[in-house]
């Protein structure tokens, strides 16, 4: 019986496999594999109670990497044939200069994955037919949820397909990855005012994810985010404590702090932390993860695109750096084993060390405890944008929604701040974290070295004892 069973159907055999890896390793290469990739990707959005967007995306093809040193050749093509995949493989093996090494004929393939994005029906099942209620219905009940609602757009988006990667040294691993995604955004109006907000959800899930509570909450949250809008000022200004709120907040960590714990930035010496394992960077208290097996979020993956199990990686422990976020050539360089944190955009690109579900976990502090200690600050809800400077962690973030904090207590909402700050100093200043780490449920992307991945992230309350705010109040 054949170890390939999803790419079957495009004609794909060991003996294929093989043939290319041959290839690949035609001109003396160290290590070579080969990344199949199929994924269709079904856009619905509506506008107003309008259907004005609905298409499909299919992609089929295939990548071959061969690694020389730290040196990287790659090739891909959308061509499966035997023909065109040799073709594809001899060009990445042009990155070496040497005679052949022999290609496995044979592979071993993993007894079993982990299974954490269960469907209950797959994608390809559920017609349109069965979504468009969906979006009407949250399009009907964010109009009717706040009389200044003036517009709204729901997009919604669906994804089945496969990979399969092989190794030069006789893996094979297929994995069959689900994924979705709702989108609300609404623009209110009152006294000639315009605010606009929104809420997302997502994960590696099928149609059951839209469970009634979770719509109720996308509904909910996307009027009352904007709606606060209203209310909301200005910050003061200055150098400040900020409070994070548990959830979205986790995008500074993934941020500022996260890529710079990826190891290849690491090997480069372009990290801040490129001197640190071993290294107090953070108070005891102070403990990371970078999570592939949160099953259903969006940064959840049962093997790595380099075929690498997949689990949970401890980068900070009680305040010390413990390690990096490894693929396998940074692994080889650092003489480790692969974090399963070799991510790719897909079939066109190499792997890098990717983050994937990246969030702090629960501290000894109380979100009230964290409140009621800041005598004048700012509690930072939601972050829209920001700006990062990866090996420095320079950053600039926007927040979107956020409470002025007043003798202990959240005072009034306030808008349009942005938070400045370094990374790795803010990391030194948190100095008090909750009990209350969430895992937020957006459709958080990561873009790096031009390729975008799926990824998650979360973060307790936690208290930065320092912060420069940029508001527009007084200090």
């Amino acid at each position: 019986m054949s170890s390939i069973r999803y790419f079957a159907r495009f004609g794909v055999t060991e003996a294929l496999v093989a043939d290319a890896l041959s290839a690949a390793l035609s001109r003396g290469g160290d290590f070579a594999d080969v990344f199949f990739q199929h994924r269709v990707s079904n856009d619905l959005a509506l506008e107003d109670g309008a259907v004005n967007r609905a298409y499909t995306t299919v992609e089929l093809g295939v990548g071959v990497r061969v690694v020389k040193g730290d040196q990287t050749g790659y090739g891909y093509t959308e061509d499966l044939s035997p023909a065109a995949l040799r073709a594809c493989a001899e060009t990445a093996a042009a990155i070496a200069s040497g005679p052949a090494r022999p290609a496995p004929q044979r592979f071993h393939v993993p007894s079993r994955l982990p299974d954490r994005y269960r469907l209950q029906t797959p994608w390809e099942e559920v017609r349109p037919e069965a979504k468009l209620p969906l979006l009407e219905g949250v399009n009907a009940r964010v109009f009717a949820a706040d009389p200044r609602v003036k517009k709204v757009s729901v997009h919604f988006r669906d994804e089945a397909g496969a990979v399969l990667v092989a190794t030069s040294d006789g893996r094979l691993v297929e994995d069959l990855q689900p994924m979705t995604l709702l989108y609300v955004s609404c623009l209110a109006e009152q006294g000639g005012r315009r605010e606009q907000g929104g809420y997302n959800v997502a994960g590696r899930a099928g149609f059951d994810f839209y469970a009634p509570d979770r719509v109720d909450r996308v509904v909910r949250e996307a009027v009352a985010r904007t709606a606060i809008l209203f209310e909301a000022g200005p910050a003061p200004a200055g150098e400040l404590p900020v409070v994070l709120a548990a959830g979205s907040s986790g995008i500074l960590l993934h941020e500022a702090i996260g890529h710079g714990m990826e190891a290849d930035f690491n090997r480069k010496n372009v990290s801040i932390y490129a001197d640190k394992i071993g290294k107090a960077i953070a108070k005891p208290f102070v403990n990371i993860v970078d999570d592939a097996a949160n099953e259903g979020a969006r940064g959840a993956i049962n093997v790595d695109d380099e075929g690498n199990a997949a689990g949970t990686t401890r980068l900070v422990e009680d305040g010390v750096l413990a390690t990096y976020l490894h693929d396998a050539i940074s692994a080889k360089h650092y003489g480790v084993a692969p974090t399963g944190n070799g991510r790719r955009q897909g079939y066109a690109y190499p792997p890098l060390p990717r983050m994937r579900s990246t969030y702090m976990l629960p501290g000894p502090h109380k979100r009230e405890e964290i409140i009621q200690s800041v005598k004048k600050g700012i509690y930072c809800e939601n972050f829209t944008n920001g700006q990062v400077n990866i090996g420095a962690g320079d950053f600039t973030f926007y927040v979107k929604n956020g409470w002025l904090i007043e003798d202990g207590k959240l005072t009034r909402p306030i808008k349009d701040v942005n938070i400045i700050g370094n990374g790795p100093k803010v990391l030194e200043q948190v100095d008090m974290v909750s009990d209350d780490l969430a895992i937020d449920e957006g459709g958080w992307t990561c873009g790096k070295d031009g390729q975008s991945v799926p990824v998650s992230q979360g973060l307790p309350t936690v208290r930065v004892a320092s912060l420069t705010v940029g508001g527009r109040g007084n200090g």
